[in-house]
């Protein structure tokens, strides 16, 4: 190689470790997460989704936090705070997390707290650049109120807890009845989910207000008894040592047996099966499934957010599928299993199933595939 070659060849070397590391830089756009406690500065995201902690824990030995790839280390200063920022950028939208300190496991001061993972969690929010649908807007605004029904099936001591969302226009007309959605929440979380962390009923509010959606009621309530097998619950395995079958069995009685006659009872419901549906995230997709095909005369739409399919096996087993449901919703995150929810909707397609197939760009099993699954699954709701 000659002289001029060589040196040629260095500065274009060097040209691209310069330009490589301009392209690595993090961009020094740091904002408190809008999830943090009031006045609180940390943790905080910037522009490119990077999160940075600060957590004071001078006794400490190590600082852990849950978030990013195998977790991120927090590093001790000599005033004995720890900082640290994830290794690479966080999905969009809503996360939970927890600290570990010295082996023991903690919440962030700093930010509010989410009932996940059968405990309350850390939450952190990076902004999406499709966060619009969700956020709070200057428009008709419905309410979510919790209300407490009675459950002589769980022996309740005092009543069960759910939380409805009545639509904007629901208190102006007194004698407009409306269409209901029943919508569960995953493992681990509760009935505060879709409209805490999900934000469903920001969702419904401006999808309404755009004239996207058909006003309707949606009942969010706790999907497990705590009575019977499987998470969250004690007692024995159900028929075939299927613990799932057994608390998803229980949780059906509750909802069918007790809850829709409470919600008929006490809000202006449209009680027929054509007004009914029901949908739910990962294990609520899951109990959604196991319900609806044994409650079709109760339920007329079906919705599954990273919770499986209905498969053509379970149209072909289920007597009165093709007449009574009107739609079937199969939803993931490309980072979860899209080739499975595509496959499944062709093959529904082939056998005359009106259904949908819809896929969460750049997502994983997070809020943000279920809370974008519900925007494009309520405007599909209750047309008829």
């Amino acid at each position: 190689m000659t002289s001029k070659a060589l040196i040629s060849a260095v500065v274009c070397i060097l040209s691209a470790q310069l330009g490589s590391a301009q392209t690595n830089e993090l961009a020094d756009d740091w904002k408190p997460s809008v999830l943090n406690q009031p006045g609180q500065q940390y943790p905080q995201v910037n522009s490119q989704r990077y999160a940075r902690f600060r957590i004071v824990a001078p006794q400490a030995q190590s600082v852990r936090v849950s978030l990013g790839r195998g977790g991120t280390a927090l590093t001790k200063g000599e005033d004995g705070v720890w900082t640290g920022i994830t290794a690479e950028p966080l999905d969009e939208g809503f996360h939970y997390y927890r600290l570990t300190v010295d082996g023991g496991t903690f919440n962030d001061p700093g930010t509010l707290n989410f009932y996940g993972s059968t405990r309350w969690e850390s939450g952190i929010e990076v902004p999406a650049h499709d966060q619009d649908f969700y956020a709070l807007k200057d428009v008709p605004h419905g309410r979510v109120q919790q209300v407490l029904f009675p459950s002589k099936l769980t022996n309740t001591v005092i009543a069960r807890v759910a939380y409805v969302y009545t639509p904007p226009d629901y208190d102006k007309d007194w004698s407009k009845r409306y269409p209901v959605l029943y919508l569960q929440h995953g493992w681990g979380e509760n009935e505060y989910a879709w409209w805490n962390q999900g934000r469903a009923n920001l969702i419904m509010d401006n999808l309404i207000a755009e004239g996207k959606a058909r006003p309707f009621i949606i009942v969010m309530t706790y999907g497990l008894t705590n009575e019977g097998p499987g998470p969250g619950g004690r007692g024995r395995r159900g028929a075939g040592g299927n613990p799932f079958a057994a608390a998803s069995a229980a949780f059906e009685s509750v909802l069918v047996g007790e809850l829709i006659p409470y919600i008929d009872a006490n809000f202006r419901t449209l009680t027929d099966q054509p007004n009914r549906a029901m949908a739910g995230l990962s294990m609520g997709g899951a109990q959604t499934r196991a319900i609806t095909l044994r409650n079709l005369d109760k339920f007329s739409y079906i919705g599954l957010f990273s919770g499986g399919v209905i498969s053509t096996n379970d149209v072909l087993n289920t007597p009165g599928f093709r007449e009574k449901v009107k739609l079937v919703f199969c939803s993931t995150g490309s980072r979860e299993n899209p080739g499975a929810i595509k496959a499944n909707h062709e093959a529904l397609n082939e056998i005359g199933i009106k259904n949908v197939a819809y896929v969460s760009p750049d997502t994983g099993h997070e809020f943000q595939t279920w809370r974008r699954s519900l925007r494009e699954f309520a405007p599909l709701l209750f047309r008829d």
